[in-house]
């Protein structure tokens, strides 16, 4: 059993707050996007480190796991993962495991106390992360968590100078992208948007982190 730390469970300690309502809002609009399509596997990725890409993903999976949905979480980033320090566990097998051909995928699959949310760490950090995200072993995941899940959502690394996240966004139904409000220029924005597009990804859309409230109402105006 995995204990979270208190970052982690943000939204399950207070679902009233405006953090779980804006969690819940991302959820309703991803759903309302994909209406004339099913969508059970997002990448989420951001152009940078820091922008909040790892929070995003978490308190996504709790939002899905609140409705009802069967969710699987799984750190994808195999170059500095995170989620096991957000879930206070123990890294030592993961992905990485599985992808090399080590252990099967139930030996990976962790529960966590949070009700219909389930985890997959990363494991050790792989000399080749790219080919390994890329290979068949993954495409077997993919599709046994596909099977067995109603939403799987991949925490990647950031997709601006790296291939990890274009790997993951190009096998998933749909890839979200994280923004720190006020750090990445509209071009950079702009550039990333057509590296995913270029590799057939279904962008689902934008995820604007880290607004004040000022801003915030300013921008929704």
């Amino acid at each position: 059993m995995l204990r979270p730390t208190t970052k982690s469970d943000i939204m399950q300690i207070n679902p009233e707050s405006p953090i779980f309502e804006a969690y819940r809002t991302l959820r309703i609009n991803i759903e309302f996007s994909a209406f004339d399509r099913v969508v059970k596997t997002i990448t989420i990725t951001s152009a940078n480190p820091g922008e909040g890409k790892t929070s995003t993903a978490i308190n996504l999976a709790v939002a899905y796991a609140q409705a009802g949905k069967k969710v699987m979480l799984v750190d994808a980033d195999l170059r500095k993962p995170a989620l096991h320090h957000a879930f206070n566990s123990d890294n030592s097998r993961g992905l990485t495991n599985f992808l090399a051909n080590q252990i099967d995928i139930h030996e990976i699959i962790r529960e966590t106390p949070i009700e219909n949310l389930s985890l997959i760490l990363s494991g050790h950090i792989p000399p080749n992360p790219s080919e390994l995200l890329a290979s068949p072993r993954m495409h077997t995941l993919l599709a046994e968590l596909k099977e067995n899940y109603d939403i799987v959502l991949f925490d990647t690394s950031p997709a601006l100078t790296l291939t990890d996240a274009k790997v993951m966004a190009a096998i998933s139904d749909g890839v979200l992208l994280v923004v720190e409000y006020g750090k990445v220029k509209r071009d950079v924005a702009k550039k990333l948007k057509d590296d995913l597009i270029h590799v057939k990804a279904n962008l689902l859309g934008v995820v604007l982190n880290k607004l004040n409230s000022k801003d915030a109402a300013a921008y929704l105006y």
